[in-house]
């Protein structure tokens, strides 16, 4: 039984080296208009990242997104839900130490969404086919 529970700690352990755990953490930006924008992370553990974000604007109503990473035909695949939509899935492109980008050339915008860490911030832009998008950079909160 300790043999089975050390090989099963191993395989999730190596699974969860294969996510970009350099996302988790609670993440928070404050713009120059007073509008507040976050994205939380959890830990791979279990082979599952959850992740949150929130626009808080200075005036007005909150949005929000679910997200998730997870494996799903045996490739790394982000979700992305606004406002708790369906689930559009982004299939991992490339992922090193401090930099992933997930692809969905499919979809209408963005068809590319890219994190990477730079320093103590966490940085994400979406882009389209074009090239063009939106880039966020938030310290740890």
């Amino acid at each position: 039984m300790r043999l089975l529970s050390l090989i099963l700690f191993t395989a999730l352990s190596a699974h969860a080296a294969d996510f970009p755990t350099f996302m988790t953490g609670n993440w928070r930006m404050t713009l120059a208009n007073g509008s507040v924008v976050e994205e939380h992370w959890t830990t791979a553990d279990g082979g599952l990242m959850l992740g949150m974000g929130r626009s808080v604007p200075a005036k007005g109503n909150a949005e929000f997104e679910f997200l998730r990473i997870e494996p799903r035909d045996g490739k790394l695949t982000y979700l992305a839900m606004p406002f708790a939509k369906p689930a559009t899935p982004f299939p991992l492109k490339s992922l090193t130490g401090s930099r992933v980008v997930f692809e969905n050339p499919e979809h209408d915008f963005p068809q590319r969404i890219i994190y990477w860490r730079d320093g103590e911030r966490l940085c994400a832009r979406v882009e389209g086919k074009d090239g063009k998008g939106e880039e966020w950079c938030w310290t740890r909160d």
